[in-house]
């Protein structure tokens, strides 16, 4: 079914389903799709990357957070992939919607969800965003296409060695 059938449609109770179907497919990515996530200790943030799971090398997105398997679910949540496929509107930053755009054709092509890799942990008293932007530079500077908003801003700044 496509979008323009669904809108003259009330779907509640198919989006109810599709919901509850996700719900579970999140929880069995918890378990397989999130890498890395038990190393910190306690207090540490992880700097962790989004990836196609069919390329986990080749990261999309870098973030932080104190909790990943949590994080990945705000992501994946974020997303609303139980909406029919469209520009995430809800996304109050456009510099965010790159990333949820991405989500949403992953999850289209087959149920993919993002492969989450936890790089580093950034121990209690270090600065965290020092480490995330480090990251961010690492990685643009071989080559990735990173969807963060960041990414634009440092990927014109990067250093000349």
């Amino acid at each position: 079914m496509n979008g323009a059938s669904r809108a003259g449609c009330d779907c509640g109770d198919a989006a109810t389903m599709q919901r509850a179907q996700l719900a579970q497919q999140l929880r069995a990515a918890a378990r397989s799709q999130i890498h890395g996530a038990n190393g910190g200790v306690a207090g540490s943030t992880a700097i962790y990357t989004l990836a196609d799971p069919r390329d986990v090398r080749c990261a999309r997105y870098v973030g932080q957070t104190r909790d990943p398997r949590r994080r990945f679910a705000q992501h994946v949540h974020a997303a609303r992939l139980w909406l029919p496929d469209v520009t995430p509107w809800w996304v109050r930053s456009p510099e965010e919607r790159p990333l949820f755009a991405w989500i949403r054709a992953l999850h289209s092509d087959g149920g993919r969800l993002p492969f989450m890799w936890v790089a580093e942990w950034a121990e209690p008293g270090a600065d965290p965003l020092a480490a995330e932007r480090a990251e961010i530079m690492r990685l643009l500077a071989q080559g990735a296409g990173l969807l963060n908003a960041e990414a634009r801003l440092l990927g014109a700044q990067l250093p000349l060695l």
